[in-house]
């Protein structure tokens, strides 16, 4: 209901984002509007996927993830994990791709279960390999639960917002020109928008499991930590800041409403408009 009030009270204010807005009301409208409703559907997202979310949820996640106790916790926290950052992919999206509702509905449940069950038994494959095969070594430690749990969960990040949100880049999305009139449907853009998504997501993720752990195996060396207590404080303080510094960086390294020229786009829209750029909401 106060989301509904607040979208109200944008309209009758007659603003757009593009305008000052002197109004303290206005601009709390504004945010709240921004961070609950989907831009190209106006459905309102339930609030555990609403971009504010991200940050408190996700963190624990991250933290249980980056343990790598046994292959099984792993496995299970991974699989928590994914499941909430695809979620997240499908409600905040590009809401305008065409195609029979059911089955498109029906094919993305499909593609994230898949793509869920995937990432996580890729990302506790390492563990299941050195505990059948008694892989002990100190190499085969630092290797496997140090070096590889980064660019591993970067790598599965980025697939599963590749597979759930193919129908994108398979069926096409809405661009538009800058007055916000519709030109036409594009694979092109939708391929582009998938793209920037799954590096950025990569980014994010990567940077937050490889950065902590080489600071705290340079505080371990420096036996700042005395206590095993102590290091997993330090480690978890580190997590948290630098997914904190992270998320930002991750969402800004593309703009939301995205742009692709006139020529790298399909003919049959070529032939629609004479604008040298279009525009398409990315999704997060």
């Amino acid at each position: 209901d106060e989301i509904r009030r607040t979208r109200l009270l944008l309209q009758n204010s007659g603003k757009t984002l593009s305008e000052p807005i002197q109004n303290d009301q206005t601009k709390q409208a504004f945010l709240l509007s921004l961070s609950s409703v989907h831009p190209d559907t106006d459905k309102i997202i339930p609030v555990l996927f609403r971009p504010p979310a991200f940050l408190p949820i996700s963190l624990p996640l991250v933290i249980a993830s980056s343990l790598q106790l046994q292959a099984k916790q792993t496995f299970f926290c991974q699989f928590v994990f994914h499941t909430y950052t695809t979620g997240f992919t499908l409600l905040n999206g590009n809401g305008t791709t065409k195609a029979e509702e059911y089955s498109l509905q029906q094919k993305q449940i499909f593609y994230s279960l898949g793509a869920i069950s995937y990432a996580a038994c890729i990302g506790a494959l390492p563990l299941v390999f050195m505990n059948r095969y008694t892989l002990k070594s100190l190499l085969t430690q630092l290797v496997v639960r140090k070096l590889l749990p980064a660019p591993l969960l970067g790598l599965m990040s980025a697939f599963t917002v590749a597979v759930v949100r193919s129908p994108e880049f398979e069926n096409g999305i809405e661009v538009m020109d800058r007055n916000g009139k519709v030109v036409g449907l594009s694979r092109k853009a939708g391929e582009k928008a998938v793209k920037e998504t799954a590096l950025s997501r990569a980014v994010l993720f990567g940077t937050t499991f490889f950065l902590p752990a080489v600071l705290t195996h340079f505080v371990e060396r420096a036996k700042f930590a005395k206590t095993p207590r102590a290091l997993a404080s330090v480690r978890m303080l580190m997590i948290t800041s630098v997914l904190a510094g992270m998320l930002p960086v991750s969402l800004s390294m593309f703009p939301q409403c995205g742009e692709i020229k006139r020529a790298d786009l399909e003919p049959e829209i070529l032939s629609s408009t004479d604008e040298t750029e279009l525009f398409y909401n990315r999704g997060i």
